[in-house]
């Protein structure tokens, strides 16, 4: 049995990738230019949104922190 190592190994993997579908790319064209808008937007209200939570914890949790 053979170990692969190094490049013999990076050269297996992007054999192997390159065979496989883009995945996001299907993903796309399988919707309409409208859809694909709408999907994005609320991708980024729900960053956004999580970004903030994290922010106002992060605040709530410095001024507990500093009562003691």
């Amino acid at each position: 049995m053979r170990v692969l190592g190094g490049p013999e190994l990076t050269a297996l993997i992007n054999e192997k990738s390159s065979n496989l579908p883009n995945l996001r790319r299907l993903f796309v064209e399988a919707r309409t230019e409208a859809e694909e808008s709408v999907y994005s937007r609320n991708a980024f209200y729900n960053l956004a949104l999580f970004m903030s939570s994290v922010a106002v914890f992060s605040l709530i949790a410095q001024r507990m922190n500093g009562q003691k």
